[in-house]
């Protein structure tokens, strides 16, 4: 469909300006993913993939109905709507925290609530840097919904990619450009 071709467009273009060896996760238009520099493929692809389910998980209603204090501004909402989902430094639904950040305690946001929201998540936008040389990749991309990827080819074992996302009934196209910067 057209906003696939968007996305993906949107995909490579934000890709042209990271560090090599990068994923872009796309959606609406928009890059809700970016997983840049590191040293492996996998290692990108997994950054950007856990960006993008955070970028769905807020979406949730759960998420969109937090009883924020009305006093609070938006960065301190944005970071612990992150720490609520992530469960990172902090448990802000724990006693002695949630009392900073919330009118009332709310439930905890579950990894299987979690899961299960983004089980249902589908025509996500992937575009790569460089060709995917493993399966693995596809494997993760397409635990965040990915359905398009975009990514210039040219692995040796680019039967065994194009396998994997035929089983998960993806669609891929080789761009037989590299986007590197080295």
């Amino acid at each position: 469909p057209d906003s696939a071709v968007r996305d993906l467009i949107v995909a490579l273009i934000t890709l042209k300006y990271t560090q090599s060896n990068s994923v872009c996760y796309a959606v609406d238009g928009q890059a809700i993913g970016v997983g840049a520099g590191q040293q492996s493929r996998i290692h990108c692809t997994r950054l950007a993939g856990s960006k993008a389910d955070t970028w769905f998980l807020r979406q949730n209603d759960k998420v969109l109905n937090l009883p924020f204090l009305p006093t609070l501004g938006r960065p301190d909402r944005d970071n612990v709507i992150d720490g609520y989902i992530n469960q990172n430094e902090e448990d802000v639904c724990a006693d002695g925290n949630w009392q900073k950040y919330f009118i009332s305690q709310p439930e905890p946001f579950t990894k299987k609530e979690q899961e299960e929201y983004l089980s249902k998540i589908d025509g996500v936008a992937l575009g790569s840097d460089a060709f995917f040389p493993f399966s693995d990749n596809i494997e993760r991309a397409y635990k965040s919904g990915v359905k398009y990827i975009a990514e210039p080819g040219g692995s040796i074992r680019d039967d065994a990619v194009i396998d994997c996302c035929d089983r998960y009934g993806m669609v891929m196209a080789f761009t037989k450009m590299r986007l590197f910067h080295h």
